[in-house]
Order: C-alpha cells, then sequence, then structure tokens
C-alpha cells in the first residue's frame, strides 16, 4: 500500500489532504511539527511526504535538509506565500515539487501520484541492497559511498543477479547477461568473474555475505545479509 506523511501544523489543512490522500489509496500518517515529522518518516518510511515551510520550532526547509541526508523520499513542500525565493529555498534544500496555499486537495494528490510515478522509473534503473549502489544507467557501482570499477561482465553479472535477490541464477543466465556471443569454457568465465567482484563489493571475500554460492547450479545474491537490521515497513493509517 502507498503511504505519505504530512508534516502541516494547521490541523484542518492537514486533515483535508488525509482525506483526499486516504480516497486515493494511500495510508496516512500526521505530524505537526518538524522533529515529530522526522520520527515518523525514519520508523515508517513512507513513499511521500508533503512538507509545510512554515513549521513550529524546525522549519520545513531544515527538516527536507534533513531527510535529504538519510533518504531520497520524494518530498513536496507547501507553503502560504509563493515569493522565488521560498521555491528556490525549499527546491535546493532537495524538495521534488513545490505548492503555494490555497491549493486544490485533487491537484496536490495528482502532484504525488506524478512524483512517485517519476521516482520509480529511476528506481527501475538504481539498484540498493545494503552498501551496495547500482546506477545502471551511469554505469557506476558504489560501495558504502566509495565508487568502484567494474568491467562491463562485471557489471551486468552483478545487475543481474541484485535484480533477482533471493533467486539461483545459473551460470549459463549470467552468460548470457554478461556477453553477447557465447564463450568457451564459461563456467571458468563466469567463477573469475565472481571472484573478482566479491574483492570489489565483500567486506570479506572469503567468506562472501552478498554474492552466495550454490555449489553445482550457479549463484544467489542475498539483498539483506544475516546480520543487516531489518527494515520497518508501514502498517495503519495515523490520520484517524
Amino acid at each position: 500500500m502507498k503511504s505519505v506523511l504530512i508534516i502541516e501544523d494547521e490541523a484542518r489543512i492537514a486533515h483535508w489532504v488525509a482525506q483526499y490522500f486516504e480516497r486515493a489509496g494511500f495510508a496516512v500518517w500526521l505530524a505537526a511539527d518538524g522533529l515529530t515529522g522526522l520520527t515518523l518518516a525514519r520508523q515508517h518510511h513512507p513513499a511521500l511526504i508533503i512538507l509545510d515551510l512554515m513549521l513550529p520550532g524546525m522549519d520545513g526547509v531544515e527538516v527536507c535538509r534533513t531527510l535529504r541526508l538519510e533518504s531520497d523520499v520524494p518530498i513536496i513542500m507547501l507553503t502560504a506565500r509563493g515569493e522565488e525565493d521560498e521555491r528556490v529555498d525549499g527546491l535546493t534544500a532537495g524538495a521534488d515539487d513545490y505548492v503555494v496555499k490555497p491549493f486544490s486537495s485533487r491537484e496536490l494528490v495528482a502532484r504525488g501520484e506524478a512524483v512517485l510515478r517519476r521516482v520509480q522509473q529511476r528506481v527501475q534503473q538504481r539498484l540498493q541492497a545494503g552498501g551496495i549502489a547500482l546506477d545502471t544507467n551511469a554505469f557506476r557501482c558504489t560501495v558504502d559511498g566509495r565508487e568502484i570499477h567494474l568491467s562491463r561482465a562485471q557489471f551486468a553479472i552483478l545487475e543481474m543477479l541484485m535484480r533477482h535477490p533471493g533467486q539461483v541464477i545459473t551460470r549459463q543466465q549470467l552468460m548470457d547477461a554478461a556477453y553477447a556471443e557465447p564463450t568457451a569454457n564459461f563456467d571458468r568465465a563466469i567463477d573469475t568473474h565472481i571472484r573478482r567482484l566479491r574483492r570489489q563489493i565483500e567486506p570479506e571475500a572469503d567468506e562472501p555475505r552478498y554474492i552466495q554460492t550454490v555449489y553445482g547450479v550457479g549463484y544467489k545474491f542475498i539483498a539483506e545479509p544475516p546480520d543487516a537490521p531489518p527494515t520497518a515497513a508501514p502498517t495503519e493509517s495515523a490520520s484517524t
């Protein structure tokens, strides 16, 4: 279920917006100040955040900057004023869109849906598991924020594994992903690429956490190693 966190100190506006998002099939959480909003965002990991610029205590720009340090969650900023400087501040802080009050709740929901569609298109090109991030558009791989250099074949093998977490991928399937034409001794070639990949991405190459061997068949990718913290998920609406 899609979810939205609305951080808005005006209760009337917050509940009015929440009703429209609920009708559109969203689970909704409400926060009346920035600190509470950050707490709920960290707890529930919403798919979308509606963030008022003028909040008591920590204002919307500061909340947005803090969120951007922690996640790529889509953020739509709300403000009662439409001055260019305010719009620029919000967008520079990391907001994905900007809506000036008064606004139509139907339009706000539509904008939220549009932002989520754009994000989904980006996500399809970017894979993330633990500290490993793969950007297939930029042909870029980072491990714990450090860029590593992979050959085209190694990149294709890692992408294939990461797109199918927990599934056993045969050597032939990895071969097809890595090479346009059949190559002799592909078992040895794939095993060599896997060995080099492990040296690049694993904390301990001799005790791999991510790329597991399935003897006699191939390999599988473990997206959340056993010692990785569990990912929280929203459970219910908090708008009522």
